[in-house]
């Protein structure tokens, strides 16, 4: 399976760093910069608010991304039960193709352990379908553990932010939420100010989302401090929000 995408995603050339221009960028919005010493990547460190995030610049951790690759993260403290993903289409594909070959096209009947978890994803979680997805159907898919989480999830300002994410051929997108964490990845060749400025501005509105989403879920599923204005009898069972 891995395989199949080592061949969809052959490794880039590797691209020098511009670290003064890197630094200049961070310091001007007073964010924390550290350099590797052999230049092969860098980290920074800033904060939406209260919120502390990290973007990392370096040599790709997932075989699907060639070359370097751009991993961004925040600790969110979601719930434990809310897992998410929304990848590109052309990354869902290549990697249905991979699992088909293996499933289908091979003896084995388990998913290789060496996968990662992006890829097991598409296998454990249904995908989102309806009207609420139509405006990204065409660019991405969006799976995860909750259907009425996601909802609201990608309802507004994330879903105009993906429809104008700067995708490319061969440049694959994910966006996590696993373990309470939000994490983005893309593969970036060139570290340009400009470049991270606009993969951070996706992210940090799918932070903001996805913190405005577990306070709605919280909140719907909370019984009510009111009393009704109507008696039990007047009202059809009341369909609630899932927890």
């Amino acid at each position: 399976m891995l395989e199949g995408l080592k061949r969809w995603l052959a490794k880039g050339p590797a691209t020098e760093m511009p670290v003064d221009e890197l630094a200049a960028w961070a310091e001007a919005r007073q964010y924390g910069f550290r350099a590797a010493r052999d230049g092969t990547g860098f980290v920074v460190d800033g904060r939406l608010g209260a919120l502390p995030w990290r973007m990392e610049w370096g040599a790709s951790q997932r075989v699907y991304l060639r070359g370097q690759e751009l991993r961004l993260r925040a600790e969110l403290g979601l719930p434990s039960d809310v897992q998410a993903m929304v990848l590109d289409r052309p990354l869902q594909e290549a990697m249905e193709k991979s699992m088909y070959e293996q499933f289908v096209e091979s003896v084995q009947t388990r998913i290789d352990d060496r996968a990662p978890p992006e890829m097991r994803w598409l296998v454990m979680f249904p995908k989102l379908a309806g009207d609420e997805s139509k405006t990204l159907r065409d660019r991405f898919v969006v799976v995860g553990s909750r259907e009425d989480w996601l909802r609201l999830w990608l309802e507004g300002p994330l879903t105009e932010a993906l429809r104008a994410a700067p995708l490319t051929a061969g440049h694959p997108l994910v966006l996590m939420i696993a373990r309470g964490r939000l994490t983005l990845r893309t593969a970036l060749e060139a570290p340009e100010p400009s470049d991270l400025q606009r993969w951070l501005r996706l992210f940090e509105t799918a932070a903001r989302e996805a913190r405005r989403t577990a306070s709605q879920s919280a909140d719907a599923s909370a019984p009510s401090t009111q009393p009704s204005l109507w008696s039990a009898s007047s009202l059809a069972p009341e369909s609630r929000p899932h927890a």
